[in-house]
């Protein structure tokens, strides 16, 4: 393990009226974000930019991934009322491209899909002109659950893949690697007009060969969008941070990312799921026919 962050880790703190007006609108809508949740470090800049990902389902997680600064234990009831706070918020803060996330609920019967596909039509009524960007879990591996949300219609489904697979009993132990490609492959089949997104985090004990037979698998499941970005552990309870992975490394994973033919490729150390996506799916829309 390695404790000391390297001088490219180093954050530029952004404070201003976009941050606080950002966290007004959350505060009085009620309204969880995986930026806050989870800890992330960019959580700053894209409050500034008045941007942020909204967290729906509670801020409870039923799994134990050992990576995650979400809080695990038993969730809260359902909140009916909450797709309408999420887009009552995007309207607020005028956002144009939506991220909406949540924790895993594998206590509810259908992996919390319908709330996200509820989620995703309140969002669109009143903000007819965002794109909407979805996380989601893997619903158990659920097909009629995961129709829920692809009927919905957001631009993007992203599911992440998080790490290689011969870490996932100790970072994901109770994930299922070829699960989660499933997920991205059933969406492509189920609406191939939806862009599919996932991501890797480096830094966790993983080989480079690895990574790239990731990349691999991900394009056979027809992936469009790729992040990868630097592991950062929440807390000494965490699992370890192996390795603080180079910026030339992240230069060369783009590089092979985009030549195996990943449309968009995100790769640097504080890259993270939801980082700059819209400038994602813009770039994308200008590709020659896409």
């Amino acid at each position: 393990m390695t404790d000391r962050k390297p001088e490219w880790l180093k954050i530029r703190v952004r404070a201003g009226e976009n941050n606080r007006e950002v966290r007004d609108v959350l505060q009085n809508l009620s309204l969880h974000t995986v930026c806050e949740e989870a800890n992330c470090p960019n959580q700053m800049e894209c409050f500034s930019r008045r941007t942020a990902t909204f967290m729906i389902l509670g801020n409870v997680c039923t799994r134990n991934c050992t990576f995650c600064n979400v809080t695990k234990g038993v969730p809260q009831p359902v909140d009916r009322n909450e797709p309408l706070r999420v887009a009552r918020a995007v309207k607020a803060l005028q956002l144009k491209h939506v991220v909406v996330t949540s924790v895993t609920r594998d206590d509810l019967s259908d992996g919390g899909a319908g709330h996200f596909a509820r989620t995703v039509r309140a969002v669109r009524r009143l903000n007819p002109e965002a794109a909407i960007e979805v996380l989601i879990p893997d619903f158990q591996g659920d097909n009629g659950a995961l129709r829920l949300v692809v009927e919905a219609g957001p631009e993007v489904i992203n599911h992440n893949v998080e790490t290689v697979p011969r870490l996932y009993p100790a970072v994901r132990p109770r994930a299922i690697y070829r699960r989660s490609l499933r997920v991205l492959e059933a969406v492509k089949k189920m609406d191939p007009t939806i862009k599919t997104k996932s991501g890797i985090m480096v830094g966790l004990g993983e080989e480079e060969e690895e990574v790239i037979a990731v990349f691999a698998d991900l394009l056979a499941a027809g992936c469009d969008f790729l992040t990868i970005g630097q592991y950062l552990a929440p807390s000494r309870r965490h699992h370890p941070v192996v390795e603080y992975v180079r910026p030339e490394v992240f230069a060369r994973y783009r590089e092979i990312a985009e030549k195996m033919g990943f449309q968009q490729v995100a790769s640097s150390p504080l890259v993270r799921s939801s980082y700059h996506a819209g400038q994602m799916l813009e770039s994308s829309s200008r590709l020659p026919g896409l």
